[in-house]
Parts: structure tokens; sequence; C-alpha cells
């Protein structure tokens, strides 16, 4: 029954959904038409807050580190050990059932870590157990076991890579996306965040209800069930051999040896020394992680598992292709940010989201709407920029936990994750799956997680 629904549900966002591109747009045109209608702007001077330096070009530095959040996520999950670990565990499975199960709780996991190790992890964990299981004669439903991969995506925001407990833990980065809001609150540590009591039961419980979710989706019937051979690997194209012209001995020394890597490695691993075991260790930067310093350390393990730069430069030459979406969108969600702060609508909006909450219910409508807003901003970075203002100047209006409610913003955006398959392209690829084909179990998964998530918000 629950495979049934999926598939209809799938059937209708395959008719109604636009591109993520096309709806930042929209989102755009009507965030010009608010401001024009609900305040006192001109469209003169909307436009100038729109195209100013704190408006469509304010996410410049926050482009790049959501871009290398992933490149480098991606690199370290293709290194030939990473890649050799899966590989194994695609053999460890014996039903379909299990396969969904296992490759949706181990990407989870890396998705806590990374979300982009998550994405990458879990599309290559789906890719190679469909064929493993293929292989030996095991009827699986390759469509859920790469949306079983799409589970890291899940879980990510309440993980060391979630971008609004990231941005808020330095006075710097609470300015950064903030803005004149920063000056209303004090930076907040992971211990509040990530590391708090109510995040781990919340992160915690959703790494064993998703993998049993996926596991219950498994289809029974054989004509149900599409084998991993119905579907090609565009991933397989893309790698497809080219000739390479033979470098002077002096280059390929230089590119197809260690000794670069190594020279790199043992800088940051200098500073990540220093950073995460310091004298004293109550100081360790693990309590006040920024995306500067998660990049800065992804970097380095995946250059040590990748031994060579060429190695490392072909790895991020395939991840650079998920990032067109960060790097076309993210202007457009800064100048939304831009009209709505210069126009005053963020503050007005937050005071009546405060008006008509208490402090229990608050959280709860702002996890809500964080869920809404990711339908029309698809990216955990650009929604807090839009939204984080507003989450704050609510929370603070209303008495309640700034950190409360920067992880009720981060759970609603990584909910509908699971309905906005715009972070899914990188999966979509290796595996050569549609995003039709995958949507339907995923927002099955999405109301069960989304009822687990509000009753967290309520008892914490």
């Amino acid at each position: 029954m629950l495979a049934r629904l999926g598939q209809r549900i799938a059937a209708l966002f395959r008719a109604t959904a636009p591109d993520p591109f096309v709806i930042a747009v929209l989102l755009t045109a009507l965030t010009f038409v608010l401001v024009l209608v609900f305040t006192d702007e001109t469209p003169r001077t909307i436009v100038e807050s729109w195209s100013a330096d704190s408006g469509v070009w304010a996410f410049l530095g926050f482009s790049m580190q959501m871009c290398l959040i992933l490149v480098t996520g991606h690199a370290l999950a293709s290194s030939p050990p990473v890649a050799a670990a899966l590989r194994k565990l695609a053999n460890v499975p014996k039903t379909g059932a299990q396969a969904a199960f296992l490759i949706a709780f181990v990407a989870a996991l890396l998705g806590v870590l990374n979300w982009g190790l998550g994405l990458i992890g879990g599309a290559i964990l789906a890719r190679d157990v469909g064929r493993a299981l293929e292989k030996r004669g095991v009827p699986a439903h390759y469509p859920l076991l790469a949306a079983s991969g799409y589970v890291g995506l899940l879980v990510w925001h309440g993980g060391f890579s979630g971008t609004a407990p990231l941005k808020v833990t330095t006075d710097r980065e609470l300015r950064d996306v903030l803005g004149a809001t920063a000056d209303l609150v004090q930076p907040m540590p992971l211990t509040e965040t990530i590391l708090s009591p109510m995040n781990l039961v919340v992160t915690g419980g959703l790494l064993i209800i998703a993998p049993l979710i996926m596991a219950l989706l498994s289809p029974k019937r054989s004509d149900h069930i599409e084998p991993a051979s119905r579907f090609i690997s565009l991933d397989e194209k893309l790698k497809a051999p080219q000739a390479r012209e033979r470098a002077p001995l002096f280059p390929r020394i230089l590119e197809d040896t260690p000794i670069v890597t190594v020279l790199l490695v043992a800088l940051i691993a200098a500073w990540a020394w220093m950073y995460y075991f310091p004298a004293n260790l109550s100081q360790s930067g693990i309590k006040s992680l920024t995306p500067n310093t998660v990049n800065l350390t992804m970097l380095m393990l995946g250059l040590i598992l990748h031994g060579t730069p060429r190695r490392y430069i072909a790895a991020v030459d395939e991840a650079v292709r998920g990032c067109a979406g960060i790097i076309l969108q993210f202007p457009l969600y800064a100048g939304i940010m831009g009209m709505m702060h210069a126009s005053g609508l963020t503050a007005r909006l937050a005071q009546s989201l405060a008006a008509g909450a208490t402090e229990t219910t608050l959280p709860i409508f702002t996890f809500i709407s964080a869920g809404i807003v990711n339908l029309f901003i698809p990216s955990g970075g650009g929604q807090w920029g839009v939204q984080g203002p507003i989450a704050i100047q609510a929370a603070i209006d209303a008495g309640v936990s700034p950190a409360k409610m920067v992880m009720a913003v981060a759970y609603g955006d990584e909910l509908t994750n699971m309905l906005q398959p715009f972070w899914a392209l990188p999966l979509l690829a290796v595996t050569g799956v549609k995003a039709r084909d995958i949507v339907g179990y995923t927002a099955l998964l999405m109301v069960i997680a989304g009822a687990w998530m509000a009753a967290c918000l309520l008892v914490f």
C-alpha cells in the first residue's frame, strides 16, 4: 500500500513541479510585489535595494562556502578508500528491504557528518547495491534504493555541516547573514544547537526512523520492481576514457605523486591540531565550527584519501557540476533578502509571527513555515539568509530561545528536501534515475519525519 501511494504522489509532482531556478525567479517577483504593496517603498527604491551590494551580491562569500561544502564532500565520498568501503557494503544486503534500510542508514550517517558526503556517498552506495543485487539475482526496486540514497538530505541540517547552526557560532558568522539583527543576539555554540539534547534526540531518532520507513516501502510484487539495469548511470557517460597527453617528467612528479599533497596537508593538519586540540580543551573549535572550518577539514581528508593532486583535481572537476544551482540562484536569494531588509518587511513579518504565537507554538510555526519556504528556496544557505533574520527577531519578540528557533528553521528546511529534489541532482546523475522516480517515496518519509520533528519541538 505504501509503495502504491508513493507512486501516486510521484505522479502528482511529476505533473506540477517546475525547475528550482524558475521558482527562484517567481519568488523574486512575488517579493517585489509584496514590498510594493505592504510598505512605502517605490519601484525605484526596491530595485536599488535589490541590486545593491547588500542585495543581490550579498551572498558571494556565502555561495563559495556552500559550493566548497558540496565539492569537498563529493571529493571525499569518491576517494578510493571510501568508494571501496561502499562497494563492500553493497554485498551485505540479502533482500530489497535490507538494501533500502542499509543505504538509508549509511546516507543519513554520512549526511550528519557532511551533507555533500552523505549525498554522494548515498548515491554511490545505491548504485553499487542495485547492481550487486541484480547480479546475484535478488529482486530490488532500484528507484527506492536511489530514494534511500537521498536520505542524508533529511538529516543534514542537524549535522556538522548544517548551515544555520554553523552561521550563528561567531559574531562574524552572525553578521554575515543576519546583518543588523545580529546585534540582538549572542553567538550560539554548537552545544546549544547541533549538540543540544533536543537535536540529539531529533536527529538520532531520524537515523532509525528513516531506514525503517524506506525498508517498509520496498514493493513485494515482482511487477512493481524495476532493476538497476533499466536505468542508465550518467556518470559512466561522463567518465568515458579520454586520451591524455603524456606530460614531461617534472610535471608528472608534481601531479602524480603525493609530494605536493603532503605540503598542503601538513599545513592544514597543523591548523587542525591547534583548532581542535588546543592547550585548553574547553576551547576546542569543535564547539564553534563554521562553514570555513568544516571545508578546511574536509579538504584535508579528501587530499589524504586521494593521495595525489591529479586524483583530487579530477574528483573536484566532477563535483563542481553540482554547484550550478548555488551559483545561479544564491544571488536571487540575496536579492530577496535585500528587498525585505531595506523595506522593513522582515521586521514586520517577524512581529506578525511572534504576535500570533506563544513560546510553545512559535517554534512549530517557524518549523512549518521553513518547510514551505524550502519549497521555494531549495537551499539551506539561501533560506537561512531570507528566513534567519525573521526567525531570530520573532524569537526575541516572543521570548523564545534563539538557538531553538535556529533548529526549527533547520528542521523545516531539511524536511521538505524530500519533496523538493533540487539537491538530488548529483544523486540523479550518479544513479541514472529521474526525480519523478524517487519523490513519491521520499514524500511519504517526509510526512512521518515531520511528525517526529514537530513532536520533539513541542516536548523540548
